[in-house]
């Protein structure tokens, strides 16, 4: 069996690339900032999938992330060998495959220990502290999912720069 590729990447002018209109994938502003907060660390490493006639297949939040960002073009990879309902059936399992998987907890746990040892800002991995305590919480320290009264309208803040906590 041959499996098609395409292996050309090249920096297309975001002006000419066309979203896919009935996208049924949406993305937050939060969702969107923290791409472009992923793309200022780590580069632009995952290419837009566009078809020969610059519709978006994959990428939607890249792309919005690159504007946000004030990127003039992206790179991209032309994918040519699917047929219009191929397309449509690609964009929905592009997005759901990545939903399929999970997470090896001890492992992640580890990870994010070791970043935190070196004061890497976690914050670009994009898991709010609380989704952080509930899946690698320590076990000295229980996650108390309850706040007392006088904790409720208290929010802490960590500065990405020198990480310093504080209450809002």
């Amino acid at each position: 069996m041959e499996i098609k590729t395409s292996q050309h990447i090249e920096q297309i002018d975001l002006k000419k690339l066309i979203p896919y209109a009935r996208n049924s994938r949406t993305h937050s502003d939060i969702q969107v900032s923290q791409i472009a907060a992923s793309i200022r660390e780590f580069g632009f490493t995952n290419p837009v999938l566009i078809t020969e006639n610059y519709d978006i297949l994959a990428g939607h939040g890249r792309v919005l992330a690159a504007k946000k960002l004030g990127m003039d073009s992206v790179p991209c990879i032309k994918v040519d060998h699917l047929n219009e309902f191929q397309r449509k059936a690609y964009i929905i399992a592009d997005n759901q495959l990545a939903l399929n998987s999970d997470w090896n907890f001890d492992m992640l746990s580890v990870e994010i220990d070791e970043l935190n040892d070196v004061k890497f800002d976690v914050s670009l991995l994009a898991f709010t502290n609380e989704q952080l305590a509930e899946m690698i919480g320590s076990p000295e320290e229980p996650v108390d999912n309850e706040l007392k009264a006088d904790e409720k309208d208290k929010e802490t803040c960590i500065c990405p720069k020198c990480h310093f906590e504080f209450v809002k």
